[in-house]
């Protein structure tokens, strides 16, 4: 399966950061379902998946976390909130579960693993090395097959970094069952009155960005 290249362009160019949703527009829950179907594929280092992906539904946690997101109101209006969170910290019991799932999807003895299994667990063990910084890194991929995902859907999107991390890990009890909330997506659809969305999108030009060897 391929989509059209000029699709492709037209939707990235028709996305934007939005700052003010409709707040009466819902997304269908067949495309919210293809949205979450689009952050469970997405890739990995190791094919670890060390995330979870919190949609965050109840209007009174949605309230307190706008708050907690220096009163943007994205937090609120759009259709949907949701925390991409990181596994922290990533140990041999991810590991483990990852052996587990790939012999159960594959049909193959977990033993035949071993080698790999080894190698992760090395990699993860090295004195110098973040898990914490480098799980971070992984569910910035994911933030970036959603957004990509929305806008083929004709749906917006706006990844968030404005918020306190901390608030939000104590309000959704994340740090309990071994997360932290790295980055916030509200996604919807985009006011009429949203003059961001009139306004033409800035980028470099291609020769400052793209280079040859």
């Amino acid at each position: 399966m391929t989509i059209a290249p000029e699709a492709v362009r037209e939707a990235l160019g028709w996305r934007y950061a939005t700052k003010k949703f409709d707040a009466s527009k819902r997304i269908p829950d067949d495309r919210w379902r293809t949205l979450e179907e689009a952050l469970i594929a997405s890739p990995s280092s190791f094919g670890l998946q060390p995330w979870r992906f919190y949609v965050v539904e109840d209007p009174t946690t949605r309230a307190a976390l706008r708050t907690a997101s220096w009163n943007q109101p994205q937090i609120t209006d759009a259709s949907h909130l949701l925390v991409l969170a990181r596994r922290s910290p990533v140990t041999t019991a991810d590991v483990a579960a990852l052996m587990e799932r790939t012999s159960a999807v594959r049909n193959v003895p977990v033993s035949e693993f071993a080698g790999y299994r080894q190698m992760i667990e090395g990699f993860i063990a090295r004195p110098d090395f973040d898990t914490d910084a480098w799980a971070a890194r992984q569910v910035y991929i994911a933030l970036g097959v959603f957004l990509s995902t929305a806008a083929m859907l004709g749906i917006d999107a706006c990844p968030m970094e404005g918020f306190d991390a901390s608030a939000y890990d104590e309000r959704l009890n994340l740090p309990a069952e071994g997360f932290r909330a790295t980055v916030v997506v509200t996604a919807g659809y985009r006011a009429a009155d949203d003059g961001n969305s009139r306004q033409p999108k800035v980028r470099f030009a291609r020769e400052r960005l793209i280079g040859r060897r």
